[in-house]
């Protein structure tokens, strides 16, 4: 395909390959610039399934018109009936390839976020869902703005389902629990896998870990993610809450519109509080149960050793008042000018006798 010319396209390099095309560099002759051409898979191309997939996807991507989505300028097929898609080309890095790099600074990682989420919002308020939402379909360009690429598993809500009954299109790592379950999905998908990318761009770990498709299913479906601040120092809480928030295996306890988390990430980098409104037991109530647990084993040593502390003070203060609180003895002078004799002491010991050449005293 290198140098070939196929309508005004020339082709240049191969960029990549995925499960639905093969996208290329191409020089567009009519408009002297650099484009990207996506080809269906020789083998997909006699699929008549799969050419539906793909030309649905041109007619509902070219639609959108967002500076956080790739555009697409025409949909087009060659003689020998290969179909194809011309979109813009950028010059970048793609999200996954940044992340294998390190983890991203905070103020990066909610940058890329906020980015993402507002081409998402744009596509779902026209009815359209990704579904296959991931680090290597955002690329990155040098002017650090954000593409999401390949709608290639979009579905047009009301529209004809493409999917094949029981396939799991997407990667297994950033789907959704009612997508892994095959049900029926919405835009909340999209929100799920943001979430699951977020915390793959801060911690520099995925959440759902496995060394298969299958037990990276049991994991999302089962199992809560270890807790982003156990991973890296400086994590505020409330960024935390958003990403698990994002996260929640429920898709009713998830943000129901992805336009709420530029506003709740807003905070974040402001150091406001009206974020920990989002921060619900009920969205991960086992990375609650995780947190108190982890807080008491922590706290305890400390607590006990303050129970003794005031223990031992309310017990010297208890002596102390005691000692200051018991009475003293007195004197008082009995004695006189004059002679006394005999003196006794009453049984009880209280009153003393004697004999005196004056009056008798007591």
């Amino acid at each position: 395909m290198i140098n070939k010319v196929i309508s005004h396209f020339k082709i240049l390099e191969k960029l990549g390959e995925g499960g639905m095309g093969v996208v290329y560099k191409a020089h567009d002759t009519k408009l002297n610039r650099t484009v990207a051409l996506k080809f269906l898979p020789p083998e997909l191309t006699r699929d008549p399934e799969a050419k539906e997939r793909f030309i649905h996807e041109a007619r509902a991507a070219s639609a959108l018109r967002h500076n956080n989505i790739c555009t697409i300028h025409e949909v087009d097929e060659t003689e020998e009936g290969h179909v194809f898609i011309c979109m813009d080309h950028y010059e970048g890095k793609t999200l996954k390839e940044k992340i294998k790099e390190r983890p991203l600074k905070l103020e990066e990682a909610i940058d890329i976020a906020v980015q993402i989420s507002k081409g998402l919002t744009e596509a779902h308020q026209a009815g359209i869902i990704h579904r296959d939402i991931k680090p290597a379909n955002v690329i990155i360009t040098k002017k650090n703005e954000a593409k999401i690429l390949d709608f290639g598993l979009a579905k047009l809500t009301g529209q004809t389902k493409l999917t094949k009954v029981g396939s799991t299109l997407g990667t297994a790592a950033y789907m959704s629990p009612e997508q892994l379950k095959g049900n029926p999905v919405d835009h909340r998908t999209d929100i799920w896998a943001l979430g699951v990318m977020m915390y793959e761009m801060i911690t520099g770990q995925l959440p759902f870990k496995g060394d298969y498709e299958q037990a990276i299913t049991y994991a999302i479906l089962n199992e809560e993610p270890e807790p982003m601040t156990a991973l890296r120092t400086g994590i505020p809480v409330a960024l935390e809450g958003i990403v698990f928030k994002l996260m929640a295996k429920d898709p009713k306890q998830r943000y129901q519109h992805v336009d709420e988390v530029p506003v709740d990430l807003g905070n974040v980098e402001r150091g406001t509080s009206g974020v920990t409104r989002i921060i619900s037991s009920q969205a991960f109530p086992a990375q609650q149960a995780i947190k108190q647990a982890s807080f008491w084993k922590s706290s305890f040593p400390w607590i006990l050793t303050s129970l003794f502390a005031i223990l031992a003070l309310i017990m010297f203060l208890s002596l102390w008042r005691s000692k200051k609180q018991s009475p003293l003895s007195t004197r008082e002078q009995i004695t006189f000018t004059g002679n006394a004799s005999h003196p006794a002491l009453s049984p009880d010991g209280s009153t003393v006798f004697f004999f005196s050449n004056r009056r008798p005293h007591t």
